[in-house]
């Protein structure tokens, strides 16, 4: 077994996870935008069409974090096949483990993240 056999099947799972996630929002963007088409709720003025609106725009931010998520995902695996996962673009440091742990999608070490790093 490889020493990338860990974090390459973590990050195809948490890949795979992200991916389901995503076409599950944008099943339901595609139903909430059916159902208010088939509205006559005025979103401005209708105290209802408030609240879809409201829902809509929630669903698009969400939608968008995790496109962002997925993406950075399929990064890291080709960072990993590249020889570069687990250290910091920032600094060229290793990545704390933890760190990968709880985000291992992470491209940099917690000083270059929170800016704290001098260069």
């Amino acid at each position: 077994m490889d020493d990338d056999a860990g974090p390459r099947s973590r990050l195809r799972q948490e890949l795979a996870r992200g991916e389901a996630e995503l076409a599950q929002l944008e099943r339901d963007h595609a139903g909430l935008i059916r159902a208010s088409e088939s509205s006559n709720a005025d979103d401005e003025h209708d105290p209802e069409g408030a609240t879809i609106a409201f829902e809509r725009e929630q669903l698009v931010s969400i939608m968008s974090s995790v496109r962002r998520t997925v993406a950075e995902l399929r990064q890291a695996l080709t960072d990993l096949d590249e020889g570069r996962y687990g250290r910091c673009t920032g600094c060229g440091e290793p990545i704390d483990p933890a760190r990968l742990e709880v985000r291992p999608q992470a491209r940099t070490c917690v000083a270059c993240a929170g800016g704290s790093r001098s260069r």
